[in-house]
């Protein structure tokens, strides 16, 4: 089967040419040239004798029939793909598609880390007195390994073990001993979030902890009591935690974690949203806890990190939580999202007020006002990070009024774009520009309108964004393309019609945290290239693999890789 994937703009080219070449069967296409000459040193112009001229036009009018009837024979073309078909330099499709293979045969040896960026506290390699580390390197602790979740901030880095524990390296943790040790243990821990000097940890039976992120304070603070399976039989606990414990109705449990440098997100399986202070250096002050008239003077009695919910949000059932470094987004389900805390930098969506910067009342950011005429828009994704914020749109076409339905060729048709605001200085915002501030929100013309043939179903699908992480000042989305030729599941990626989702980076890169060897940013989306192996120098574009199985500890298990940027730091793990 052959597939191709290209903007909806007429206009746009396919980014990935080369899988288009490889499964259309055509050799690479040698571009047309024209060449300026003149007889003579100083350009003169010289008489050019009639026949000579005849008989030339002649040869290359024969030559362009015979070229003309080649490539019709052999092109293959149906009627979708025509209008796709120019498309700008070919001649590095062949090897593209090779090194397509060769990074996808390295991943599927063995799961494992690879982290890149800023090295100053050894987050990056601890076994490296590197200040950067340039481009993606594997971390040798968690080779052959898969990680429940993983979080790298500029001073710390923590991640969940397969079995639950908690795991914390660099000089954040430690100053004397940086490299990863376990801490909380024996928690069946699932998903966590880290703040400036905390980090909360959710279990699979819905509990959250809140531990300090410093090896000392864990051992100098309070340690809980903890019971034992053993009847009659108590103890303490290793490292000093908290549970925070929001009010739960019956059946209700935390589903979901969110945080930013002074304050977390909390979403329950009901819907329900709560806010709690995460640091013990700073209370959050930007009206990013959704509670109107909240401050460090105003705050109930009791512990700082006291849980409050959101009631704001009561009439809308959230999905979805993210949290940038001083702001809030959540969406429910019925495609609405929500925004409130610092906007600065227009990181709500909203029109920046020198008079009033934050806004502590959540309020609905208007998504279906991006689009005019016959079109239906929902949001189906949030994303936050540093002072920029993301949202993905599916926007789906209906009739107008008067309209013939008849006469509509793409009624119902559903486009996925990709939306953003905030900061942009370092080109977080993907848009090609260097914005200070982005209070309406902008398309990431890149990421948007993208479509793929499926010649199973034969029509055309979006290509929508399967994951987006938002550091500090950079930015990665994996697209949800099609990993298989005739897009069948798949759990094996061992044969050659199989490949990779397209991963792309943009953004802030002073501490190469980009992975593309240089400092220099990126204001747009672009392709990084996976690290070279042994003695294999062969360049080879970086993707994320898709859902395979694959040999840990002698056992056969079923995992995926996934992408996190954080501050400064970027890192790709595999995930059961």
């Amino acid at each position: 089967m052959w597939t191709y994937r290209g903007r909806q703009s007429a206009t746009s080219v396919v980014t990935n040419s080369s899988r288009r070449l490889a499964r259309g069967n055509r050799p690479p296409a040698t571009p047309w040239r024209r060449y300026y000459a003149s007889n003579g040193i100083n350009g003169s112009e010289q008489p050019v004798n009639s026949h000579w001229l005849r008989n030339s036009l002649g040869v290359a009018g024969a030559g362009t029939a015979a070229f003309l009837a080649y490539d019709y024979a052999t092109s293959n073309r149906t009627p979708a793909e025509s209008p796709l078909e120019k498309v700008a330099d070919l001649s590095q499709s062949v090897e593209d598609l090779g090194s397509q293979f060769v990074q996808q045969k390295r991943s599927l040896k063995s799961p494992g880390v690879f982290v890149w960026g800023n090295n100053a506290y050894r987050v990056a390699d601890p076994n490296s007195k590197e200040s950067v580390v340039k481009t993606p390197r594997n971390f040798t602790y968690f080779e052959g390994q898969v990680l429940r979740d993983l979080k790298i901030g500029e001073e710390s880095g923590a991640a969940i073990t397969a079995n639950g524990d908690l795991v914390q390296w660099g000089k954040g943790y430690s100053e004397q001993d940086f490299k990863p040790a376990k801490t909380l243990t024996g928690k069946n821990l699932t998903s966590l979030c880290t703040s400036t000097d905390r980090i909360l940890a959710l279990s699979s039976d819905g509990k959250v902890y809140s531990l300090p992120v410093a090896k000392e304070d864990q051992v100098s603070g309070r340690k809980p009591k903890e019971g034992s399976w053993v009847p009659f039989w108590s103890g303490t606990a290793g490292v000093s935690y908290r549970l925070l414990q929001p009010s739960l109705k019956l059946g209700e449990r935390v589903t979901a974690l969110s945080s930013g440098l002074d304050h977390a997100l909390l979403l329950t399986s009901s819907g329900r949203v709560f806010s709690v202070a995460s640091s013990t250096e700073n209370y959050p002050s930007f009206g990013q806890l959704g509670v109107p008239g909240l401050t460090w003077a105003t705050r109930p009695k009791g512990p700082v990190d006291t849980l409050h919910e959101v009631t704001e949000l009561k009439g809308s059932k959230i999905v979805q939580i993210a949290a940038g470094d001083y702001h809030s987004l959540a969406l429910d389900k019925d495609g609405n999202v929500f925004a409130f805390g610092d906007n600065s930098f227009g990181q709500l969506g909203m029109t920046f007020n020198p008079g009033s910067p934050f806004r502590d009342i959540p309020t609905q950011v208007p998504i279906k006002k991006l689009y005019r005429g016959p079109w239906l828009a929902k949001a189906t994704r949030v994303a936050a990070g540093g002072a920029n914020s993301f949202f993905t749109v599916d926007a789906q076409r209906t009739l107008a009024p008067r309209e013939d339905p008849t006469t509509v060729r793409d009624l119902g048709r559903i486009t996925a774009d990709t939306w953003t605001c905030g900061r942009g200085i370092w080109g977080a915002l993907g848009n090609g520009k260097w914005t200070h501030v982005q209070d309406a929100l902008i398309k990431v013309k890149t990421l948007s309108g993208l479509f793929e043939y499926d010649e199973r179903a034969n029509s055309l699908s979006p290509i929508r964004i399967r994951d987006i992480s938002v550091g500090t000042t950079h930015v990665s989305a994996v697209m949800d393309n099609k990993t298989h030729v005739d897009a069948a599941p798949t759990t094996s990626l061992d044969e050659t019609n199989d490949w990779g989702f397209d991963a792309l980076w943009w953004g802030g890169n002073e501490n190469h945290q980009l992975g593309t060897g240089r400092r220099s940013n990126l204001s747009k989306p672009s392709y990084i290239n996976a690290p070279p192996e042994g003695d294999d120098q062969q360049e080879a574009r970086l993707q994320i693999m898709p859902r395979h199985k694959g040999k840990v500890d002698r056992k056969t298990v079923s995992m995926e890789q996934r992408v996190e940027c954080g501050r400064h730091i970027s890192a790709i793990y595999s995930t059961p």
